[in-house]
């Protein structure tokens, strides 16, 4: 992974592409704070984000909520 200016970038943008494509990873830096990941690009699917995927489902013994409620509403009445 090599870091290069923001100017030096604008300037090679042809040429650090090219070694892009041959696996090179860059750093972008502008007024010495990076900016941005220049990477080859992969066509792996990525996997959704870890809110997304599908999580452990509770599963309780008995009546759901709202059933317990109108069951209770008319015992009350």
């Amino acid at each position: 992974m090599k870091a290069i200016t923001f100017t030096d970038f604008r300037k090679k943008a042809s040429g650090f592409i090219n070694q892009v494509e041959y696996g090179e990873t860059f750093i972008i830096v502008r007024h010495g704070k990076p900016v941005a990941e220049i990477i080859p690009f992969s066509d792996n699917t990525a996997m959704p984000p870890a809110w997304k995927q599908k999580g452990i489902q509770l599963q309780l013994q008995g009546s759901d909520l709202s059933s317990a409620i109108l069951e209770d509403r008319e015992a009350n009445a």
